[in-house]
């Protein structure tokens, strides 16, 4: 029974993790600025917890930053998802008050068009928080046509 317990938790972990919402036009912007185009997008927590995350395309690869401010003290799971795949696993401690919370740092592939990418961070005690976004390098076709000519 622990089992199918742990499996129905997952499932419905991917499932929230898949339906997180999209940015919004006031939730996220895009920078482009040469070859580097950032995505900044505001996540949705509960309680008393705020969340920001930031897709950045350069170089053949997407850097993602998410960062929890919270005021409780505990542990975090924290998962990534890109192009509705887990990436990223990891637990984050968030050892002081003081401290204000968390922040994760993750490398992806940048794939060929917009990537999708969302991450999630439940606490031990149940508290959640998502954020979603896309990012897409234009620079990146135009590079690769390059490279074939």
């Amino acid at each position: 029974m622990t089992a199918r317990l742990r499996i129905g938790a997952l499932c419905a972990l991917l499932g929230c993790l898949i339906a997180a919402p999209p940015a919004t036009p006031e939730s996220a912007h895009a920078r482009g600025g040469g070859e580097r185009v950032e995505v900044r997008a505001a996540g949705v927590c509960g309680r008393a917890s705020s969340a920001r995350l930031r897709l950045r395309a350069e170089g053949g690869r997407i850097r993602v930053d998410m960062r929890v401010d919270t005021s409780r003290r505990g542990v975090w799971r924290v998962t990534v998802l890109h192009e509705r795949r887990r990436v990223g696993r990891v637990r984050k401690v968030c050892a002081t008050r003081a401290r204000g919370g968390f922040e994760y740092r993750v490398f992806l592939r940048d794939f060929a068009g917009p990537d999708a990418v969302a991450v999630r961070a439940v606490a031990l005690r149940g508290e959640t928080c998502s954020a979603g976004a896309t990012v897409s390098d234009p620079g990146r076709a135009a590079r690769r046509r390059g490279r074939a000519s």
